[in-house]
This record gives C-alpha cells, structure tokens and sequence, in this order.
C-alpha cells in the first residue's frame, strides 16, 4: 500500500524558512517522480515542484523559483521541499504525490490529475 507522510509545516513570518519532508512507502521510489502542490482555502490547487528520483533531475514552479529547491535522499525515500524567504501568499497546505506507476517528470508534472497518490497534508502558515 502506497504512503506519503508529509511533515516539517508550521508558521513562521515573511521571510523565514522551512522545510517540508515527504516519506515514501509501499511502493518503487527510485526511478519515478514525485511532486509538492499546494493549495489555498478557496483557491485551485497548485504545483509547486517535483523530482525525478531516478537522476534527481528537477522542475520548479515560476512562482516560487529561487526561493524553493526540492530534493530527495534515496536512502530514506524521502523527498524535501526547502523553502525559503517566505512569503504570506505561500501560505497553504503543501501536499506530495506520485503518479499510479513509475515514470519520469515531464511536462505534464503541473497537472495535478496525472497524480494517483496523495499524502494527507501539512499546512505551512505565513505571517506578515
């Protein structure tokens, strides 16, 4: 059975820093991609990064390109999104997924509907 436990939300204040974990379980972790989305209370959810586990290759969104930098350690199958110089916008539960079988990322990594798995959430809460 598939898992994704994500950890390390909190609030912080503009300008902060945090880093959000995402443990894998119960299925192929190396060699396939996994991705953080995000989504506000009345808004649509967003992408936010992903990572090709297979070559730790990377996408990032525009919006939070040069604050966020995803990563993984193969070892502890987890996957990381490291977030800094917050900003209140980004406030939002942060979700990983995995698609239904492995494949590499590629341009369809934005679309949150290529994704099968789903870990439960942790909020990320950004003051001004």
């Amino acid at each position: 059975q598939v898992q994704l436990v994500e950890s390390g939300g909190g609030s912080v204040q503009a300008g902060g820093s945090l880093r959000l974990s995402c443990a894998a379980s119960g299925y192929t972790y190396a060699a396939n991609c996994m991705a953080w989305f995000r989504q506000a209370p009345g808004k649509e959810r967003e992408a936010v990064a992903s990572i090709y586990t297979g070559d730790d290759s990377t996408y990032v969104a525009d919006s939070v390109k040069g604050r966020f930098t995803i990563s993984q350690d193969n070892a502890k199958k987890t996957v990381y999104l490291q977030m800094n110089s917050l900003k209140p916008e980004d406030t939002a539960k942060y979700y990983c997924a995995v698609p239904g079988y492995a494949r590499t990322c590629g341009r369809w990594w934005p679309n949150d509907r290529e994704y099968y798995h789903w870990g439960q959430g942790t909020q990320v809460t950004v003051s001004s």
